[in-house]
């Protein structure tokens, strides 16, 4: 179970070297490149994380399997009466698995009103506008990408602290990475 968080953490340095190289490259082509790389994989490190959390629930014995449904993301069905988690993927919305994670498993659940939430789901709207475009320009801003990475290391750090009481240990460095690529 190592491996995730070790993987998470790895997408992330590389999202934050690649924030670097943007702002290093100037206005160039390469530079609108590294943006989408850092926001693309910010998100997926994000997700590894979260994904790393849920899986540190999942062996809780008091869980029903609606919840076990949506920690493991699969899907649940009525089976002779009873319902059973079943080994099928079933994508959670990101923000759902977030919540329930903080209400359920800690004393303070996410403050929805908070700017750290804001910011995140500011962050969510604009992975969505450049996973799923639309006809028309789409420009992403360095800053807008600053601004949602710096997002989800606050979240994660809000999460860390709710879940396991100490700091997420990448939380002092902000968004300077470690890697030199």
């Amino acid at each position: 179970m190592a491996a995730l968080p070790e993987f998470a953490a790895g997408l992330w340095e590389e999202a934050k070297r690649f924030l670097e190289k943007a702002e290093e490259d100037g206005p160039s082509d390469g530079a609108i490149a590294f943006v989408h790389a850092a926001l693309m994989l910010g998100f997926a490190s994000f997700e590894a994380h979260v994904n790393a959390m849920a899986d540190d629930f999942l062996t809780t014995s008091s869980l029903n399997p609606h919840e076990r449904g949506l920690l493991g993301e699969h899907i649940v069905e009525l089976v002779d009466g009873e319902f059973q988690v079943k080994e099928v993927l079933k994508v959670q919305r990101l923000e759902d698995r977030v919540l329930f994670l903080c209400r359920r498993f800690s004393k303070s659940p996410i403050d929805r009103s908070s700017s750290y939430w804001g910011e995140f789901m500011a962050a969510a709207r604009l992975r969505n506008r450049l996973t799923h475009p639309k006809p028309g320009a789409l420009v992403i801003e360095l800053e807008e990408v600053r601004r949602a990475l710096t997002a989800i290391i606050e979240l994660l750090n809000v999460m860390c602290l709710s879940l396991y009481r100490k700091k997420l240990p990448t939380h002092g460095r902000g968004l300077s990475s470690k890697r030199s690529f």
